[in-house]
């Protein structure tokens, strides 16, 4: 029975957990929208909130901790300059999981985009993408 055991093992050592973590976490940072599968998109989201929540308030303390996890300046950067200011009122929720139809070629592993919420930048290409595809 696995009582008040948090988070799941997806398959992985603890070593590979955290390194895929920090991966997907970086990549979600850097281009705000990832295809993954539903499963490490539901394992890691709580863990993506808290950074974020991090990122709303910019002392050292909170910079020494982003940077110990994500271990990438850039990440560390734009979380603190950039995401953190654009969720400042938001309560909670800054991500959400899109599950996609059909089913990865290579293991069956069903789809997932693993994107934040109220991202202007996103919006404007989806718009334009539509935009051409109307014409």
């Amino acid at each position: 029975m696995r009582h008040r055991k948090a988070g799941k093992k997806i398959g992985r050592t603890s070593e590979h957990r955290k390194a895929t973590f920090r991966n997907m976490v970086a990549a979600l940072f850097e281009h705000e929208r990832i295809t993954t599968t539903v499963e490490k998109a539901k394992a890691f989201k709580p863990r993506a909130e808290k950074l974020i929540s991090l990122g709303r308030v910019k002392t050292l303390h909170n910079v020494r901790r982003a940077q110990s996890i994500l271990q990438d300046k850039d990440m560390v950067k734009k979380l603190f300059d950039e995401l953190g200011p654009r969720y400042k009122d938001r309560p909670g929720g800054y991500t959400r999981i899109l599950r996609l139809p059909g089913y990865r070629l290579g293991d069956g592993g069903s789809k997932a985009i693993f994107e934040l919420v109220d991202n202007e930048v996103l919006a404007a290409k989806l718009a334009l993408v539509a935009e051409e595809q109307a014409e």
